[in-house]
C-alpha cells in the first residue's frame, strides 16, 4: 500500500526549497509540472511521474494537522505551519523512498518534520539516492497523478494514513472521475478512517470505500458488503442465495462508547445583491452550538485558512456560476467540521450546509439552542429547511470502516417560503405529539417541528408522517 509523505515546515517553502528537496534524488531526475501548475512531478528519464508533490499549504487553524494525522504531528512553534504533500507512484518501491528523501530535505532546509515519521527514505536524506535501474508505471490515462489505476469503470485510490482527508488532489480525482461516468474507489488498509467531508461526499457520489480484510478479502467501509474485482472495478460479491454477505470485520468492531455526533443540515436562499455576504447562516449555527465562530476554512482538506466570510464570497463570486463547495474547521477543544456548497440558482444564491460537532461521555449536546437557532435562522438568513440528528459515533468526527448506528432525526424547521407553499393552516396543524413553535413574523412565519428524543426509529417514522402531511399526500 503506497504512503502519502507530509512535510510540515516551520517556514514557508520557497520554490528553491522544493527544488533542493526534488533533487534529493540526485540530478538524473527529471522535474516537471501538471494540473497548470498546481502540481510537482518529479519524473524518470523516461518522462513517467514517480513523485507528485502538491503546492505548499499554509495551516493558520490550530489543531488542523493533528485531526488528520493524529499525535505528534503538531509543531513546537507558535506560527502556522506549511503542509506539503508527496504522493509516490504505485507499483514502483523506490517512489515511496523518494517521496520520504524529499520531505525530509525539505524539512532539513526550513525546519519541522515529516509525517509519517518513519517514511522509507527520511533517513539518509542528505545525500542522493541511488536511482539507477527505477522504472516508473504508464502515466494514467486521465493525466491524473494521484490514481493507482483506472480502468473504463473505476478509478482506483491507494491511501495509507491515520483518516483520508477529502485533498485537492482527492477532490479533483472525484471532479474527474465523476465527469467521466467512472467511480472513485478509495482502497484502505482496516486502521484508516475517513473524514467528515470525504465520508459525505462518497455517499453522495458515484464512489466506494474499498477495505482491505485477511478474512473476506475486501468489504464497503460504508456498508459493509463484502467486495470482490469484477469487471475493472470493486463490484458486491454474491452468495449461492444472489445475496451480498456483510464482513465480519464490519461488524465486530462496533461497540458503544458514549460518544455521540449531532449534525445539523440546511439550506439557505438569498438574493444575489451587490452588498451579499455569504457565509453567516453557517457562523450563526457555530455560534450557537459551540459559543464560538468557526476557526477556519478552504476549498479542501487540510483546511488552512482563518475563517472569513468576506474570502468566501470573494471566491464563490470568482467561480460563479458554478458552485463553490468548501470545509470549515472549529478548534480542538469542540470537534466540529463544515461542508458548505454554495450554488447559483434561477431563483437566487443558495448556501448548503452540514455542520457536524462530536461529544464524548458525559458531554451535553447543545440541543437547547437549536429552537433559537431557527429563529435566527428564518428572521436573519433565509432559511428554506433544517433537519437535526443525532448518532452514536466518535467524538473526532472521522468514519472507522466498520458499522455505526445510522443518524436519527431529532427536528425539522420549515422557512417562511416553504410554509406558504404547504399552505399556513397544513404548517401549523400537524399529525406530531408536540405542536410546531412558530418562528419569525407571524404574517409569514417559520415552523420548527420537534420529532421525539432521537432514541428509537419512530423519530423516522415522526418524520415521514410529517412530510407527507406537508405535501398533502394522506397517511400511509
Amino acid at each position: 500500500m503506497t504512503k502519502d509523505v507530509i512535510a510540515l515546515t516551520e517556514r514557508m517553502p520557497d520554490a528553491l526549497s522544493v527544488l533542493a528537496g526534488l533533487l534529493a534524488g540526485g540530478p538524473e531526475l527529471l522535474v516537471e509540472t501538471a494540473g497548470e501548475g498546481a502540481v510537482v512531478q518529479l519524473c524518470g528519464a523516461d518522462g513517467r511521474p514517480l513523485v507528485s508533490v502538491e503546492v505548499p499549504l499554509m495551516l493558520q487553524v490550530p489543531g488542523e494537522a493533528v485531526r488528520l494525522l493524529g499525535p505528534g504531528a503538531e509543531l513546537s512553534g507558535d506560527g502556522p505551519a506549511w503542509w506539503v504533500e508527496a504522493r509516490a507512484a504505485a507499483g514502483v518501491p523506490q517512489a515511496e523512498q523518494l517521496a520520504g528523501a524529499f520531505a525530509a530535505r525539505l524539512t532539513m532546509l526550513l525546519g519541522g518534520k515529516v509525517w509519517p515519521p518513519d517514511a522509507p527514505g527520511t533517513v539518509g536524506a542528505a545525500r542522493p539516492l541511488d536511482v539507477s535501474g527505477i522504472t516508473a508505471v504508464p502515466a494514467p490515462a486521465a493525466a491524473q497523478p494521484a490514481v493507482d489505476m483506472l480502468t473504463d469503470r473505476a478509478a482506483v485510490v491507494l491511501q495509507d494514513r491515520p483518516v483520508v482527508p477529502m485533498t485537492s488532489w482527492l477532490s479533483e480525482v472525484l471532479r474527474a472521475t465523476v465527469e467521466s461516468d467512472r467511480s472513485l474507489q478509495v482502497v484502505t488498509p482496516p486502521h484508516c478512517r475517513l473524514s467528515t467531508p470525504t465520508r459525505l461526499l462518497l455517499q453522495s457520489m458515484p464512489s466506494r470505500w474499498v477495505v482491505q480484510d485477511e478474512r473476506c478479502g475486501y468489504y464497503d467501509g460504508l456498508t459493509g458488503a463484502v467486495l470482490t474485482w469484477q469487471d475493472d472495478a470493486f463490484s458486491p460479491a454474491r452468495d449461492e442465495n444472489g445475496e451480498t454477505p456483510v464482513a465480519d470485520a464490519f461488524t465486530e468492531e462496533a461497540r458503544q462508547t458514549g460518544e455521540r455526533q449531532l449534525s445539523v443540515s440546511f439550506r439557505t436562499l438569498h438574493r444575489p445583491t451587490a452588498d451579499l455576504v455569504l457565509g453567516g447562516a453557517l457562523e450563526a449555527a457555530w455560534r450557537a452550538l459551540t459559543g464560538a465562530p468557526p476557526a477556519g476554512w478552504g476549498t479542501s482538506e487540510p483546511a488552512g485558512l482563518t475563517w472569513s466570510r468576506r474570502q468566501l464570497t470573494e471566491l464563490a463570486y470568482e467561480r460563479a456560476p458554478r458552485s463553490t463547495w468548501t470545509v470549515v474547521v472549529g478548534t480542538p477543544d469542540r470537534p466540529a467540521v463544515a461542508t458548505l456548497r454554495v450554488i447559483r440558482t434561477p431563483e437566487g444564491v443558495e448556501e448548503d450546509v452540514t455542520l457536524t460537532l462530536g461529544y464524548g461521555p458525559g458531554e451535553e449536546l447543545a440541543l437547547e439552542a437549536l429552537p433559537g437557532l431557527a429563529e435566527e435562522l428564518v428572521t436573519r438568513y433565509g432559511l428554506t429547511t433544517m433537519l437535526c440528528q443525532l448518532r452514536e459515533a466518535r467524538r473526532d468526527l472521522s468514519a472507522p470502516p466498520h458499522y455505526e448506528h445510522p443518524p436519527l432525526p431529532y427536528a425539522f424547521v420549515l422557512g417562511p417560503a416553504e410554509v406558504q407553499e404547504a399552505g399556513r393552516d397544513t404548517a401549523s396543524r400537524t399529525p406530531l405529539e408536540e405542536r410546531p413553535v412558530r418562528l419569525g413574523p407571524s404574517a409569514r412565519p417559520g415552523f420548527y417541528y420537534a420529532l421525539g428524543d432521537a432514541e428509537t426509529a419512530e423519530s423516522w417514522a415522526a418524520l415521514e408522517r410529517l412530510l407527507r402531511h406537508l405535501r398533502g399526500v394522506p397517511p400511509a
